[in-house]
């Protein structure tokens, strides 16, 4: 991909995934089971990493939203895919690879409260702090970067660039 600059290279990425699951871990202690939602298609990359460096058992869900056309959001949010399982009284960890205007987390946070989990817990690998539009909080965040278009690990142009190792901005 052109114009491709580095901003996290793998191994910064992998170290500061690790911190965060022990973090998670810690918070989760004593906990029977947490049910891990990975937001695709993005997140995949993060989700994956994220719970084979955690120790708390897990089930593994996913669900598919989408806000982006290009390199924008559109505001306007969609289900493409939901939950196959019943969160009632459970415990929720959303794993999310960014958070933006945080319009998304905020209506997927609603969305899954609805369904009457225990708790529900956020963990983002990005954080573009200055976009934040609504307010949502956020339990466990890897890095706050700055206002750049991020492509690679889990990240895409127009579906492009997903698989690139590292995270690279465009210019």
């Amino acid at each position: 991909m052109e114009n491709l600059k580095v901003m996290y290279k793998e191994e910064e990425l992998q170290k500061r995934i690790r911190e965060m699951a022990e973090e998670i871990d810690k918070d989760y202690a004593g906990t029977k089971e947490v049910i891990v939602i990975s937001v695709l298609k993005g997140a995949v990359f993060f989700t994956v990493d994220l719970v084979k460096k955690m120790k708390t058992d897990i089930i593994l869900e996913v669900m598919q939203l989408s806000s982006y056309s290009g390199t924008e959001s559109t505001g306007n949010i969609i289900v493409k895919k939901d939950l196959d399982c019943n969160i009632e009284g459970k415990d929720i960890l959303i794993v999310e690879d960014i958070i933006d205007t945080g319009r998304t987390l905020k209506y997927l946070k609603e969305y899954l409260a609805s369904k009457n989990p225990n708790t529900i817990k956020v963990a983002v690998l990005m954080d573009k702090a200055e976009r934040r539009e609504v307010k949502v909080d956020v339990d466990y965040t890897g890095f706050v970067i700055p206002n750049k278009f991020i492509v690679g690990y889990g990240f895409d142009y127009d579906e492009k660039g997903r698989n690139i190792p590292y995270v690279g901005y465009i210019e």
